[in-house]
């Protein structure tokens, strides 16, 4: 089989005339790559397409998430899309076996499209369903990516109050059998009246749930020195462990004072000691309460930023999915100063609640990975009425974006991260939801020391 012929195999070819075909020979060389080898790596430049005679090979791109296979051929042309649009080669390609290719050089091509409709029109075609193809793929990888970045920050902010919780219980069982024995022993020892003073007083530290009154930092300091020197005094043993205790369950010097004037001296310490044994038990039953809030608020925001259970379109309220969206990345924002600036009365809108949502964390993500290092770092969420709608802006106080890209930031497939960071989609998904879903707009403004965001959206969704 001749050259032309096997050329005429290959379905971008297939139609193209038989001088065509001699033409784009002239100059062609033919490739062996051994399995595992690389053809050209993403980044490369493109200086000539090969088409596939023989063997396998994979098309895989670098993103946040790892690579991602795009696609696997045994016949076909590979490395066309670089020479076409004269750009690097946005993808990387080795053998997944012993393959052999014909490369066709860019000047042989650049010759053929111009010389030929029908080549043209093919290979439009071609590079019009690549291109979705590879767009679909890499769309999905963000969204995964995206959904790494969120599950990294909720394991992050689950492990402390589950670690707290955890600890809590395990220290419990322990509190409440020193309780207990603590209990026990003094009402054996206590008189009816000495009895029931020293109730009632367990009864308000019950009801205060053992959290004494809100003391500054100073304070709280003081009255624990008044205690331990008071306790010192009445030879209470333990003094300065028991004294921290008796200030968190809001405890006075007065309050010890009416004690002792109420229970006979021998038996003040044991006394003390069954209210540190309550404050102890309280306080863990307190921290186990504290951790458990703070998942439920935590699965509550995952829950509202996803929109679960809820119809596709909703009435959303735009600083909720920002208020979300910073504490599922939290963990992003360890050491950068987080301002929240909404308008009092931001009215509700019409629009796609779960995607909007994915909009905030690209924007909000982005934002703290150009803060990531700096000790100043800020970023400010603002939320306001405009004429049509609501506008949200995302400004940080980063580097900036280079004003000779910044007209390319909402490019497919464009990025500043570097290889492996990220797909280039992220601005390119954000703005295709904000625009083409929901009738809105988001452009850029950035200098350095001042980049933002902005995204206006429409009170009804797609108007």
């Amino acid at each position: 089989m001749t050259l032309v012929e096997r050329l005429r195999t290959v379905p971008l070819f297939s139609d193209l005339r038989d001088e065509d075909l001699e033409r784009l020979c002239v100059g062609t060389e033919q490739v062996e790559l051994p399995a595992g080898a690389v053809l050209f790596a993403e980044g490369d430049p493109g200086d000539r397409a090969f088409v596939v005679l023989d063997g396998q090979i994979e098309i895989v791109k670098r993103t946040a998430g790892g690579e991602v296979l795009l696609a696997v051929q045994s016949d076909g042309v590979v490395g066309e899309m670089a020479l076409l649009e004269d750009a690097p080669r946005n993808a990387s390609v080795r053998a997944r076996a012993d393959t052999t290719l014909l490369a066709i050089p860019k000047a042989q091509l650049d010759e053929l499209l111009d010389s030929s409709p029908s080549a043209a029109r093919a290979f439009f075609e071609v590079m019009l369903d690549r291109w979705r193809a590879t767009q679909s793929s890499l769309q999905q990888s963000e969204r995964m990516a995206q959904l790494g970045t969120l599950t990294a920050g909720l394991a992050h902010e689950l492990n402390n109050p589950a670690a707290a919780v955890n600890r809590s219980a395990g220290q419990l069982m322990e509190a409440m059998v020193r309780y207990g024995d603590a209990r026990s022993a003094t009402a054996a020892s206590l008189d009816p009246t000495e009895l029931e003073f020293v109730e009632e007083t367990l009864n308000a530290l019950h009801e205060r749930k053992g959290v004494g009154s809100s003391l500054s930092a100073m304070d709280r300091t003081d009255r624990e020195d008044a205690i331990e020197e008071w306790l010192a005094d009445h030879d209470v043993d333990r003094s300065w462990e028991l004294a921290p205790g008796l200030a968190e369950a809001g405890i006075s010097v007065e309050q010890l004072t009416a004690l002792a004037d109420r229970v006979d001296a021998d038996r003040v310490a044991a006394v003390i000691g069954l209210l540190d044994a309550a404050q102890d038990q309280l306080s863990m039953l307190h921290q186990i309460e504290e951790g458990t809030r703070r998942m439920s608020a935590i699965v509550k925001a995952l829950k509202s930023y996803a929109y679960l259970d809820q119809a596709p379109i909703q009435n959303v309220d735009v600083t909720a999915g920002l208020d979300d969206t910073l504490l599922l990345l939290a963990h992003k924002a360890k050491g950068v100063d987080v301002q929240r600036e909404y308008a009092v009365e931001l009215p509700h809108i019409e629009a796609l609640g779960g995607e909007l949502n994915q909009v905030w964390t690209n924007l909000i993500d982005n934002a703290l990975y150009a803060l990531a290092g700096l000790e100043d770092g800020r970023l400010i969420v603002r939320a306001r009425p405009s004429e049509s709608g609501v506008l949200v802006e995302i400004e940080d106080n980063g580097p900036g974006i280079p004003g000779e890209i910044q007209a390319r930031v909402f490019d497919s497939f464009f990025t500043t991260k570097p290889p492996g960071s990220g797909t280039g989609l992220g601005l390119d998904i954000s703005r295709n939801i904000v625009i083409h879903h929901h009738g809105g707009n988001l452009t850029v403004e950035s200098e350095p020391g001042r980049t933002v965001f902005r995204v206006e959206l429409p009170l009804t969704q797609g108007k």
